[in-house]
């Protein structure tokens, strides 16, 4: 019972954060009923509501408890009080039902299965044994299934699957942990699987366990499976199926791009691939991400395909019940370990949710579909990571696990879009003092891709409720993402310079409010400079109100623009033609062109017809590439720099010396180097080695003359070439060593997945300014 009201306080509490969809009312209830006190909690648009009344000392325990102990999922970024008059209530705690008024709340990420979630699927005597989506307040969809909020079933794609009662018994138990789940579901009220084969293929449609143990056994035979997932389709095969692997390559025309693959335990993980304490924590995480390990020696019983000329491997966990149930439980007949786990759609294409679009989009590319009748809300790709020497995290790609987590930003801003960039787009929403990335989009080359733009910025602004005054775009005027910003906004957006936002992206991300610039290091492949020319190998003086070009690499010609970028022995060529550098026969990147490839490449360049001015970083690693014989034509983006890398991590411990650019950073004398190596016979890993570090021992000494030019002592590093291990540790090293503060990205990917942050900034800085 309650004290009587002249020894009792009551006390109005706002929570705010990420506190719906993760047990927080629950939490509240049971905190609140421990402690013998009155009153209720209830969801809002802007957080949670509670009102709670009792004697001052547990009152104040309970408020204390609220921001110390919160539910795992949760997080509390504000927490506000308001004293209230005593009502007299009778020792009773409520929930009540959620307050659709108009505002704003946070929206915790999909995250993967938890302990008691998967001991309900594997115990025979649960009744959710062998259910494909069991969840509870601790794990499950919650992104992908929402369509609006406050967060709650009825505004979830659950919302079409009524609850048996026993579910609703368990819903409304305050003391169950699936109190108050949205997704909360068993066998009897769904959702139900099904597996649909490709027509002609002799395979008969069956449901649910018998789809799984069909999926399983269709695995196992070198088939190819559409595997419906949280946040999208999969194409799944068995990694260790050379024929399969291949197959599957061809029908995805993935040219020769690495396969992530999902392996059913951590046993199966550590067979394949070398893995660090904070890899594994990375890896178990409950965001699930795909995390690039060093693979094993010898393959390790992979198939060769998977990555070919990669030293990585991307490897995850299962995330979801329908996973682990698609690698069998102990007595199930047996099936691969390790699944090619890659994306569900044709290359360039955005990954398929549908389920009627699947059976069209991948028609061709699955044997066939194991899916549920659970619509997806929201194209949610898997996240990718690695991991740094010293333990802290790169992600290369933000999406699942993730998103819609807000990040916090260092001055507020108005109500913002950017909408990033043309490849590895993602979408930024900001106000006041959070930002929200949209899911990876891709890369915007088609109109269904554009699309998926177009529905991704609409779910984000229904989840997060920005209404955005300023949209932000790239300044390059062939960007599709510019154009579809200028309609967004139905005039001019704000333009940003990609490299300006590039540093401005990590200069946000390590809270830096822009009173002091930066030494920004931007390298990447293709960024539309101010003189109209393409930049990528940019060292900048910025700040968020605007920036100046420093130093930057010597430009050279770029053969064919775009379209040349596939051929690496043509970049090469170019570099050392514009190094005054001779052609030689026995150079490999000559020997790699067609008879009459250098003749019509010489025309071109010395008429500079097609060509176009680059001082792109990217491009020299791609040059460089095929100049010691490691890569000549590319059948992926940065395939020719992935593999140099990797070539250079060979020799990297034993080979310290390094070559040498002149002046700002004119390649000519690394070139000439590198050439004579070559006649000496220097093997390619060395030469890769030697390059690499002659690119972090420019970066250092072009710092060095900035700050002392400046008096600057912080450097940004940013843009898709630092997502190169070997060049941001050298960089890192070095330029620590001499005393410089380095910011390097870390939940922010460096590459263009990253930039729409850096637009947000620039622009409402702009904004701000006028």
């Amino acid at each position: 019972m309650t004290a009587p009201a002249t020894q009792a306080v009551r006390r109005r509490v706002t929570v705010r954060g990420t506190v719906q969809g993760v047990g927080f009312r629950p939490f509240v209830h049971r905190l609140a009923t421990d402690l013998a006190l009155a009153g209720f909690v209830s969801n809002t648009a802007n957080g949670v509501l509670i009102e709670v009344e009792g004697p001052p000392d547990r009152v104040a325990g309970f408020c204390d408890r609220l921001a110390t102990q919160p539910p795992p999922l949760a997080a509390v970024t504000g927490v506000g009080f308001e004293d209230l008059p005593v009502s007299g209530a009778d020792g009773t705690f409520t929930i009540r039902s959620t307050d659709r008024s108009p505002g704003r709340t946070l929206l915790p990420p999909d995250t993967a299965t938890c302990p008691d979630c998967l001991r309900d699927l594997t115990d025979p005597a649960d009744r959710r044994h062998r259910h494909p989506f069991v969840t509870c307040t601790h794990c499950g969809p919650r992104f992908t299934i929402a369509t609006g909020m406050p967060y709650d079933r009825a505004v979830t794609t659950m919302a079409g699957f009524p609850m048996c009662a026993d579910c609703a018994r368990e819903y409304g138990d305050p003391l169950d942990r699936r109190f108050h789940a949205q997704p909360v579901a068993c066998p009897r009220c769904g959702p139900r699987l099904r597996l649909l084969p490709a027509p002609g293929s002799g395979v008969r449609p069956v449901r649910d366990a018998d789809a799984l143990a069909a999926a399983r056994a269709l695995l196992a035979a070198g088939r190819i499976v559409a595997v419906k997932g949280l946040g999208g389709y999969h194409l799944a095969c068995d990694a260790t199926d050379a024929r399969a692997v291949e197959t599957l390559r061809t029908r995805k025309a993935r040219g020769g791009k690495p396969f992530a693959v999902m392996c059913a335990d951590l046993d199966a993980v550590r067979r394949i691939a070398v893995l660090s304490t904070p890899e594994l924590a990375a890896l178990t995480s409950s965001r699930r991400p795909i995390v690039l390990l060093r693979r094993r020696a010898g393959q390790a019983g992979l198939a060769p395909g998977v990555c070919p000329g990669s030293p990585h491997l991307g490897v995850m966990l299962p995330y979801t019940p329908l996973h682990t149930l698609l690698f069998g439980l102990p007595g199930d007949p047996p099936g691969p370990r390790v699944l090619v786990m890659t994306s569900g759609n044709r290359s360039g294409e955005p990954i398929v949710t549908d389920d009627d679009e699947a059976l069209t989009r991948l028609a061709g590319l699955a044997d066939a579909w194991l899916a549920h009748d659970r619509p997806i809300a929201s194209p949610c790709d898997d996240s990718l990571l690695r991991v740094r020497p010293d333990g802290t995290e790169q992600v290369l790609r933000r999406s699942r696990g993730f998103v819609p987590r807000p990040l916090r930003l260092p001055v507020p801003v108005r109500p913002a879009l950017a909408v990033g960039g043309d490849l590895k787009n993602a979408l930024c929403l900001g106000e006041g003092d959070q930002a929200w990335f949209g899911p990876h989009i891709g890369d915007m080359g088609d109109l269904t891709t554009l699309d998926a733009a177009r529905r991704a910025e609409t779910h984000m602004r229904c989840l997060t409720g920005v209404a955005p005054e300023v949209v932000a775009a790239d300044r390059h005027p062939g960007y599709h993402s510019a154009r579809w910003a200028a309609r967004l906004a139905g005039h001019a957006p704000a333009l940003v310079q990609h490299h300006h936002a590039h540093v401005a992206s990590a200069m946000a991300e390590h809270g830096l409010d822009g009173t002091a610039p930066v030494i920004g290091v931007a390298f990447d492949g293709t960024g539309y400079g101010d003189d109209g020319t393409v930049w990528g190998g940019e060292i900048l003086i910025a700040d968020y109100s605007g920036f100046r070009r420093y130093a930057h690499l010597a430009p050279a010609p770029l053969p064919g623009g775009d379209a040349g970028v596939a051929n690496p022995c043509r970049l090469a060529l170019a570099r050392l033609w514009a190094a005054g550098l001779p052609w030689d026969s026995d150079l490999p990147c000559v020997k790699a062109c067609a008879s009459d490839e250098p003749t019509l490449l010489r025309q071109q360049l010395e008429r500079g017809l097609a060509c176009v001015a680059t001082s792109s970083m990217g491009r020299l690693f791609d040059a460089v590439s095929s100049l010691a014989g490691v890569c000549h034509r590319a059948e992926y983006e940065a395939q020719a720099a992935l593999e140099l890398e990797a070539v250079a991590a060979a020799a990297w411990d034993t080979e310290t010396s390094a070559y040498a650019f002149a002046g700002d950073l004119d390649p000519a004398p690394v070139l000439g180097a590198l050439v004579a190596d070559l006649r000496r016979g220097t093997p390619a890993p060395v030469l890769a080695a030697r390059f690499h570090r002659a690119v972090a021992r420019a970066v250092a000494e072009i710092c060095r003359r900035a700050r002392r030019d400046t008096g600057l002592a912080t450097v940004a590093l940013s843009g898709g070439v630092f997502a190169n291990a070997l060049l941001e540790e050298e960089c890192t090293r070095l330029l620590a060593d001499d005393g410089f503060a380095v910011l390097r990205h870390g939940e922010v990917p460096p590459n263009d997945g990253g930039l729409a942050l850096g637009q947000l900034m620039v622009a409402a800085h702009l904004r701000q300014e006028e």
